[in-house]
């Protein structure tokens, strides 16, 4: 009995063996494979000569010394010294890494520093939409979505009407409403007060110590303020290639500057001084957390801020009750039944534009009537759109709400998640706004 015992034994820890060197193998394989893209790229982009490169000098950048590692953004995408702005210091990158990760040791991973904000091809059905994908900076790409969904449907003045206002823009069109998307979601996470936006030098301003990992992005950030809206998103417009350029870290630059928006202290008196950090690292990915989906859509970073909360008033009850409700909404549905639910002034926005958390998944969901949320014999068969950000979808999906079927036919006491039950996803997130309703989706299969 013994003797089979160990021809058992020895081949498992043999297998546990090798499994654990291949998963080191994999660990450092995926290191040296992003620092070596990493001078792959930067070598590639001094070689170029380019006329961004002519902006910065041929020759190394200036204050770089060269032991220093090379910088990954490209070079047309660093602004010059003489733009102006604040440098940042050792103190609040320290401060940033901290409220970001916890502690000054980790970075971002390859995902985050290669997302940018890249929209579908202009002229197109979906001019409007920005690729995203399945890791997690998706949560702040759609919710940034929703803005220029919002800009785009309701603010900018054109000729178009209806989806026409969405696809017949043009590539200079899309930035335009990427620099209003991103200038109001700053501006709102600084009290409508200021807003920071911050880009990348050539210069590294931040001398490392021991007691910081340097990741030759942070330390080459430049703050720059505004005390006008208007002017914030100019500057936007007029540098709008470092987030929406490949290689540009877009996402994690807008990241940094709706925290230095917000401010560090008030970010971490919106967390109510939990030691719980922005992001959180889950299964080797690095995802959002509640606390930065509500600073996306409320400018506080209060992990509470999306749920419970009282109503605003009732449709049409007064210019107050309108004013106190968010621009884009929030619909969020899990079939986990401890899913909490959102707040009722996150379900009633002022224009019916909304971000969508489904089953872990972020997502939008948009109607093109501005009346639909302030007069209540429009929601009674209404037309929404939705679109999920991934590059499978090619168009719009169109459902139609009817919330005065013959829902309450059904029988109330069987449980909806039931398999014989399940309705997709999207029509039980649209539910949590219009209980009951029924959703047509206009020949299109049901999806996500």
């Amino acid at each position: 009995m013994g003797d089979r015992e160990a021809e058992h034994t020895v081949p498992r820890t043999e297998l546990e063996q090798i499994a654990s060197k291949i998963s080191d193998l994999n660990k450092w394989r995926e290191i040296f494979s992003f620092h070596g893209s990493e001078i792959s790229h930067t070598t590639h982009q001094r070689g170029q000569g380019s006329a961004g490169d002519g902006a910065l000098g041929a020759g190394a950048p200036a204050g770089t010394r060269p032991s220093d590692p090379p910088c990954a953004v490209p070079r047309a995408l660093l602004v010059p010294p003489d733009t102006g702005g604040q440098p940042i210091s050792l103190e609040m990158a320290t401060s940033l890494r901290k409220l970001l990760f916890g502690n000054v040791f980790h970075i971002f991973s390859c995902e985050w520093t290669r997302a940018y904000f890249r929209f579908r091809e202009p002229y197109s059905d979906l001019a409007y939409a920005l690729e995203a994908g399945k890791g997690g900076t998706r949560t702040i790409l759609m919710a940034v979505q929703a803005h220029i969904i919002k800009y785009l449907l309701f603010v900018r003045n054109t000729e178009y009407t209806h989806l026409e206002r969405l696809c017949r823009i043009s590539r200079q069109e899309q930035g335009e409403a990427l620099a209003a998307a991103l200038a109001d979601t700053l501006w709102a996470a600084g009290g409508d007060g200021r807003a920071v936006v911050c880009l990348v030098t050539a210069a590294v301003r931040v001398t490392p110590s021991r007691d910081y990992k340097a990741d030759n992005f942070t330390e080459r950030i430049q703050l720059f303020e505004f005390s006008e809206k208007a002017a914030a998103q100019e500057f936007i417009f007029d540098h709008i290639n470092c987030f929406k350029g490949e290689g540009s870290h877009g996402v994690i630059l807008f990241l940094y500057s709706l925290i230095f928006s917000r401010t560090l202290a008030r970010v971490q008196e919106d967390l109510d001084c939990a030691a719980t950090p922005l992001l959180k690292f889950s299964f080797g990915n690095i995802t959002c957390t509640q606390a930065v989906l509500s600073l996306l859509l409320t400018g506080r970073a209060s992990p509470h801020q999306l749920d419970g909360g009282q109503e605003p008033g009732p449709s049409g009850a007064g210019v107050e009750a309108w004013r106190q409700r968010v621009p884009v909404g929030y619909l969020r549905w899990g079939r986990a039944p401890a899913e909490r639910q959102v707040c009722p002034w996150l379900r009633t926005p002022r224009l019916p534009v909304w971000l969508c958390g489904i089953s872990g998944r972020h997502s939008v969901l948009f109607g093109t009537d501005s009346l639909l949320l302030s007069d209540w014999k429009r929601e009674r068969v209404f037309h929404l759109y939705f679109y999920n950000g991934q590059q499978e979808q090619t168009t719009t999906a169109h459902l139609t709400i009817d919330t005065h079927s013959h829902h309450w036919e059904e029988d109330q006491s069987e449980d909806p998640s039931r398999p014989e039950k399940r309705r997709p996803s999207v029509e039980m997130a649209i539910r949590t706004k219009w209980a009951g309703a029924t959703v047509s989706w206009n020949g299109t299969d049901p999806f996500f």
